[in-house]
This record gives C-alpha cells, structure tokens and sequence, in this order.
C-alpha cells in the first residue's frame, strides 16, 4: 500500500518496542515526519527563509522541530540543556554562514525523530510521572508531561509549516 493511502500512524496499531502509555507521543512524532517529509519533498531551497505575513519561515519551522524535540528529550531524562542546544536555540531561523538546504532541514528533523523513538522505547512506565525541572528556572513539568508536550507542539509548528508552505508555493 502507499505511503499516501495509509490510515494515519495511531490508526495502525501499536508501534513496536514503545511502552503502551507513550504509544500517543511516538504516533505524534511519526505522523509529523510521514507529513512534513511530503510536504518538504521538492520545496525550493530559495524560498526556505521566505515569510508570510511576518511570520515564521519554513526554514525557521524546520530548525524549531528538531530543536524542540532535542531539548525536550534532554529535559526528560533529567538534564539540563548544553552549551550546543542553547546556541542552537538562540539561532533557529537565524541568518548564518552557513547555506542550508531543505533536505539537510528535513534530514536533521529525521534523524531527531529516530533518537526520539529510541529513547521512548527505552522509558520504563515507572518514571513517567517523576519530576523533571525545565530550563533554568526549573519550572515543572514530568516525564510523560516533556513526551506529550513535544508531540504537541511538534503538531503545532507543522500544522503552521504547511499553511507556510502551501503560501508561498501558490505566490511563486
């Protein structure tokens, strides 16, 4: 069956290897990569910074998704953010020396995914509820609150991603 008849990812049962209560989390993260990676697929590298209205451009979109799952996932196990992660942070959809391309965006979210999912298939039901501090406030949150917030908001940039997208494609 093609990719693009399949039933969305929770509707084709349980995905092997991840406990029962974070099957949602990992389900989330799947669909999000099943649709941006279609989405994505021949998207122009020139229009990657372009903006729509004032808001965030696909390229800002791309960097954020991986980016938040990285430091939500750090969060999760218990530890604080690296001097990398924070820069990465203060430099999503910044301008840099360096020319990046949709599909390098696209891979690097990918592989992002796959660390993920390992690390969910290796949480135990047992520290779901624990206390996880996030940032340096140490606001607080749990480890299943970390998994389901990064599902969430991963949901949340790429429902923007598309509409950002679908934009500029149909203005060009």
């Amino acid at each position: 069956m093609n990719e693009a008849n399949l039933p969305e990812v929770w509707l084709r049962g349980p995905l092997a290897d991840i406990p029962a209560l974070l099957q949602p989390v990992a389900h989330a993260l799947l669909q999000a990569r099943e649709e941006l990676n279609r989405l994505m697929q021949d998207f122009p590298d020139e229009l990657l910074w372009e903006k729509v209205a004032g808001m965030a451009s696909p390229g800002f979109h791309l960097q954020h998704l991986t980016g938040v799952i990285d430091r939500l996932f750090t969060y999760a196990q218990g530890k604080l953010l690296s001097d990398a992660q924070l820069d990465y942070l203060a430099n999503e959809g910044k301008p840099t020396n360096k020319a990046y391309s949709t599909m390098q965006l696209v891979d690097a979210f990918n592989r992002e995914v796959d660390l993920a999912l390992k690390q969910l298939s290796a949480t135990g039901d047992t520290v779901l509820t624990d206390f996880r501090g996030v940032g340096r406030e140490q606001m607080p949150s749990t480890v299943i609150g970390l998994y389901t917030h990064s599902a969430e908001h991963t949901m949340r940039h790429l429902g923007q991603l598309i509409v950002t997208v679908k934009v500029l494609l149909a203005a060009k």
